[in-house]
C-alpha cells in the first residue's frame, strides 16, 4: 500500500509543472485571447452601467426569481427586448494577480494531491508506470478539464472556450500524471 503522505514530492512537482505550463500558455501562447470580448459600444455601456453602483457579484438580467416568475409575461417580455446577461462585477480595481495566482497553485496543489490519492487506492506499490499515470492522468483530466463544460451548458459559455480550457486540462493531467507516475514509490 502506498500512502498519499510518501507521494507529497510529486503533488509539489505536479503542481509547480502545471503552473508553470499554464503560465505559459497564458503568458506567450495567444489562443485563450479571444475567450473574451468588448461589448458594442464599450463607453456608452459603461456610462449607463455604471452609475448604478453594482456590487460585485454574480448577476443575471433579467432576473425572474422563481421558475413560476419566468412564466410570466413581464419577463417573457423582458426576455424578448433583451439583454439578456449574466454577469460577474468584480470590484473596481486593478486585478490583485498575486493573489490569483496563488489560489491557481493552491488548486493546483489540491488537484495533484487528490489525483495521488485516487492512485494511492487504486494501485499497489510494484504498480508499473502506465497504470499510475492512467489513474493520475484521468483524475487529474476530471478535475481540471470537465468541470467548465458547465459554463457552456449552462452560461452559454463558447463551445471553443470549453474546448480550449479542456485542452490545457490535457496538458495539466498529463504533467501531473507524469509527475506522480514518474516519482511513485
Amino acid at each position: 500500500m502506498v500512502s498519499v503522505v510518501s507521494l507529497w514530492l510529486p503533488i509539489v512537482v505536479a503542481a509547480v509543472l502545471v503552473f508553470v505550463m499554464s503560465s505559459i500558455i497564458h503568458m506567450f501562447l495567444t489562443y485563450h485571447r479571444t475567450d473574451f470580448t468588448a461589448v458594442p459600444n464599450e463607453e456608452a455601456f459603461r456610462a449607463a452601467v455604471g452609475p448604478l453602483g453594482v456590487p460585485p457579484g454574480e448577476y443575471v438580467v433579467p432576473h425572474a426569481g422563481s421558475p413560476d416568475a419566468m412564466k410570466s409575461e413581464g419577463y417573457q417580455s423582458k426576455v424578448g427586448e433583451g439583454p439578456v446577461l449574466f454577469m460577474t462585477v468584480l470590484p473596481n480595481e486593478m486585478w490583485n494577480m498575486g493573489k490569483s495566482l496563488l489560489w491557481w497553485f493552491v488548486y493546483c496543489l489540491v488537484v495533484a494531491f487528490f489525483a495521488a490519492l485516487v492512485a494511492t487506492g487504486a494501485l499497489t506499490a510494484d504498480a508499473p508506470y502506465s497504470q499510475v499515470f492512467e489513474v493520475a492522468g484521468l483524475t487529474a483530466f476530471a478535475a481540471y478539464a470537465l468541470g467548465g463544460w458547465q459554463q457552456s451548458v449552462w452560461y452559454h459559455r463558447k463551445v471553443g472556450t470549453s474546448l480550449k480550457n479542456t485542452f490545457d486540462g490535457l496538458l495539466y493531467a498529463a504533467l501531473t500524471a507524469g509527475a506522480i507516475a514518474g516519482m511513485w514509490p
